[in-house]
């Protein structure tokens, strides 16, 4: 298992939910996507993604200014 950190800061909607969508399909089963981003819509958008792509969202945390989500990779159906 392993992590990665996908660094989004400075990207407006759509990009960080396409980079975040992207990045999942190059992620094993059970590995963790850590996805940092200062767009307020992604708040909206990352987890809709999660949800639509069948991964979990294990976490998700803001400061006002960035929010950050862990995300865990399914395992294919």
């Amino acid at each position: 298992m392993t992590e990665t950190f996908l660094n989004l800061h400075g990207l407006k909607c759509p990009l960080p939910a396409l980079k975040t969508r992207k990045a999942l399909q190059r992620l094993a089963p059970g590995d963790l996507l850590l996805v940092e981003c200062t767009d307020p819509l992604a708040v909206i958008d990352i987890p809709h993604l999660v949800q639509e792509t069948g991964n979990y969202l294990q976490g998700q945390t803001g400061d006002g200014t960035k929010t950050t989500f862990v995300i865990r990779k399914a395992a294919a159906k």
